[in-house]
């Protein structure tokens, strides 16, 4: 859906700081789906977390993204996602190989995705972010193409407040 807007790009590059700030603004957003899997999965002892399973932590995250898709369509306006289908379906395709981009094509989002890209200055570990910053800009990288091969035109941030980016994601989809 074209009010279905991706933020994505690098892990530690300032994305869930932007969508409390679109929240704050009072558009509707929707959190990570990892962050959410990790708090389940240490809640009942479950191995589905990237540092233990990655397959397992990539299909529970398409999984609950495309509930959070299903929510959606009640929320007015612009909706917000902090990743979602395109980087879940994108990391199971990595760990396996297998061609699993091409089988949600047709869950489409505005055709212009956010992409915060790496920013070491920011970029932080934390007991849900295990990985260093080396295995964020692959990954990075890897979402780069997966956008570009679905047919998404990406906008990299640049590297400023959250109030200035927050201003330029809502004047960019306003004037497109």
């Amino acid at each position: 859906m074209h009010r279905f807007v991706i933020l994505s790009g690098c892990s530690g590059g300032g994305k869930s700081a932007l969508l409390s700030e679109l929240a704050r603004r009072g558009y509707a957003v929707v959190e990570e789906p990892g962050r959410r899997i990790i708090a389940q999965e240490r809640a009942s002892s479950g191995q589905a977390l990237p540092w233990v399973d990655l397959a397992a932590f990539a299909v529970r995250a398409i999984e609950i993204s495309l509930l959070d898709r299903e929510r959606a369509r009640a929320m007015p306006g612009f909706v917000f996602f902090d990743r979602g289908l395109i980087d879940a379906a994108a990391a199971l395709e990595h760990v396996t190989g297998q061609p699993v981009l091409k089988h949600y094509a047709a869950e489409r989002y505005h055709p212009l995705v956010f992409l915060t890209p790496p920013w070491p200055e920011i970029y932080n570990k934390d007991e849900d972010r295990q990985h260093g910053l080396e295995d964020a800009i692959l990954e990075y990288e890897r979402l780069i193409a997966a956008f570009s091969s679905l047919g998404y035109a990406t906008e990299i941030l640049p590297k400023h407040s959250v109030a200035v980016r927050a201003d330029m994601i809502i004047e960019r989809l306003e004037t497109d």
